[in-house]
């Protein structure tokens, strides 16, 4: 019996199946002929992040293989690409790059600011390419995509499905197999600069070799990823993981699962990206920002937490600090009080005896005077170190239990 074959199948799916709460819509599907191998609410509405670069990219090469663009041609850095917040690569106003240079800087750096140079450089102003892009996704088959800027920046009218997407990434694989060789790069270089791919696949999974991550606060993880397997190319689309590791799990169960199955999926399955039945009543487009395990998202509950956290600290250190300053001034006040006379011992007075007279008398004849306070000694000699000191009066050491506690002699010292 193959056992094995089937635990491993069992184990990839399982994996696939295994999906954190926040999770979102999944495919797989064979680039050849369009069959899906994999699907899970493919037609619910996402928000694309830099996944729309693919589109950008898309006119792109478009424009390079139509000779409105040249890979050696330079582009020039405006206002707008400069008012771009990260990833960017931050050029001055009026610096220029090369296409080739900001087609990688696209791709692999994900740079925001480039995306609005190639716009501005293929439409003349970026409205005017993001309606090349809407039409672009219309002719494509994207029902149910709208685009809004060219890079994928927080926009709320910016929705895609993960139909489309797959619809995209197909019809750029198809059309332009000569420029797939970009999709696949790990790093690329600005001057002594490294820049690395976000696509973690490309260094985990074998047969890696594209596409693109996307990422904001609100979609959360996104991938359209590629691999190929003895001359079967699949492409894997993740949206909406809690993190980048996730991200690049889910997208190598899902393509492993893809390449474990292809041969009875494609035998016996006959849909397709472009004709599974569409999903009459898709789930509108959602936030994952509260779930999404990135700093950058939840910025503002940790700034609440530091704040209690500081306003605790600020209660203790106030409490601590009069508790401090009580036993100080304790200290001081038991330091004030004089400690030349010693406290006459409380005794327990004597019964009342009448004695006789002339006993009395004898006892008061003989007795000695009490002594009370200090007792001078008889001044010594002076001596010829003494520096002419004529005398030197002593005092009695007093009893140590009559001294206050930080007066008392230390035996240490």
């Amino acid at each position: 019996m193959r056992v094995a074959p089937f635990i491993a199948v069992t184990l990839v799916l399982s994996a696939i199946l295994t999906r954190t709460a926040t999770a979102g819509p999944a495919l797989v599907f064979d680039t050849s002929n369009g069959k899906v191998l994999y699907a899970e609410d493919i037609d619910d509405h996402w928000y694309p992040a830099s996944l729309t670069k693919i589109m950008t990219a898309y006119l792109m090469f478009d424009a390079i293989k139509k000779g409105r663009l040249k890979l050696d041609q330079k582009l020039l850095y405006s206002k707008t690409a400069r008012r771009q917040p990260p990833s960017k690569i931050g050029l001055p106003v009026g610096g220029k790059m090369s296409v080739e240079l900001a087609l990688k800087s696209l791709i692999v750096k994900s740079a925001n600011d480039v995306a609005v140079m190639v716009g501005e450089a293929i439409s003349g102003s970026v409205d005017k390419f993001v309606a090349d892009m809407n039409a672009t996704a219309k002719r494509l088959g994207m029902t149910r995509t709208r685009f809004v800027n060219p890079n994928g920046l927080p926009a709320a009218g910016q929705v895609t499905t993960a139909r489309d997407l797959a619809k995209l990434a197909r019809a750029v694989l198809r059309d332009f197999p000569e420029y797939n060789h970009y999709w696949s790069l790990p790093s690329m270089r600005i001057g002594k600069i490294r820049l690395r791919s976000h696509n973690k696949l490309l260094k985990t999974f074998e047969g890696a070799d594209g596409m693109k991550t996307g990422f904001i606060c609100d979609s959360g993880f996104n991938v359209v990823a590629t691999a190929t397997r003895n001359g079967r190319k699949l492409v894997a689309i993740v949206l909406g993981e809690e993190s980048g590791a996730s991200r690049t799990l889910r997208a190598a169960s899902l393509l492993d699962y893809g390449f474990q199955q292809h041969a009875w999926k494609t035998l016996f399955n006959t849909q397709t990206v472009d004709n599974i039945a569409l999903d009459p009543k898709p789930k509108a487009v959602v936030s994952v920002r509260e779930e999404v395990t990135s700093w950058s998202c939840s910025r503002k509950k940790k700034k609440k937490k530091k704040t209690i956290k500081k306003k605790k600290s600020t209660k203790k250190k106030s409490t601590n600090a009069k508790n401090v300053s009580k036993k100080t001034s304790s200290a001081k006040a038991a330091a004030k009080k004089p400690v030349t006379k010693a406290a006459k011992p409380k005794t327990a007075p004597a019964p009342a005896v009448k004695p006789k007279a002339t006993a009395e008398k004898s006892t008061a004849a003989t007795a000695p005077p009490a002594v009370t306070g200090t007792v001078k000694q008889p001044a010594p000699k002076p001596t010829p170190a003494s520096d002419g000191a004529a005398t030197v009066t002593k005092t009695a050491p007093l009893p140590a239990t009559a001294l206050p506690m930080a007066l008392t002699p230390n035996p240490s010292r």
